[in-house]
């Protein structure tokens, strides 16, 4: 075997390795896209089912179809905390009147996956236990106003006063990948960790009965 030939094999065999790394490294490329766009995908849908409910029942406060129970439409906020909401409203249009409570958990209790800042986001309907969601939720805010578009400090002492409110709500994934919760490198690249809505001065039809 003369020398020019064992060059042949050897360039050959770095020519194939060459190959065989570029390979390897589009499949790992074309794994990492699949899963931050699966997982993008789970994002975005965990948030339109929770915005579908949230609007529903929030542009329903004070609505009751039996509105005698409801004579006063301002008074269906109970509570209005930062995170914490109670309301009155008809939740099955029966007739009856009914009290919803949303609220976000504590972030002790979410040892089961390994993002430091999700929750779980609860709905509580009158005295029955309150039914959490494990969504990637890591914000879940609740600002006030009032007629004249003031905003409102939180708690807010006299509910009464409420006349428009901006919701605001955050989600990310659950789980790291490449030690990533949420983009934090270009801002182009935020949907692929977290997705964020929110509702500007979102007002209840009946809180403008006034």
């Amino acid at each position: 075997m003369g020398t020019s030939t064992i060059f042949d094999i050897i360039g050959s065999a770095m020519v194939a390795g060459l190959l065989l790394l570029t390979a390897l490294r589009l499949n790992a490329q074309a794994n990492e896209t699949t899963l931050i766009y699966n997982g993008s995908v789970r994002l975005q849908q965990n948030m339109v089912a929770l915005i579908d409910w949230v609007e529903h029942d929030f542009r329903r406060i004070g609505y009751c179809k039996d509105y005698t129970k409801i004579p006063f439409p301002t008074q269906s906020i109970r509570i209005a905390d930062s995170s914490n909401i109670t309301f009155w409203t008809d939740d099955q249009s029966t007739g009856n009147l009914d009290s919803i409570r949303w609220y976000i958990g504590p972030t002790s209790e979410m040892s089961s996956t390994p993002n430091p800042r999700d929750r779980k986001i609860y709905r509580k309907l009158n005295n029955t236990t309150p039914v959490g969601w494990n969504l990637g939720v890591t914000q879940f805010k609740l600002d006030y106003y009032d007629y004249a578009g003031v905003a409102l400090a939180t708690p807010v002492a006299q509910p009464s006063s409420i006349y428009s409110m901006q919701i605001s709500i955050a989600c990310e994934s659950p789980f790291t990948f490449q030690e990533q919760y949420r983009a934090t490198k270009a801002a182009d690249s935020l949907a692929d960790f977290q997705v964020f809505w929110r509702q500007l001065r979102m007002a209840a039809k009946n809180l403008r009965n006034r």
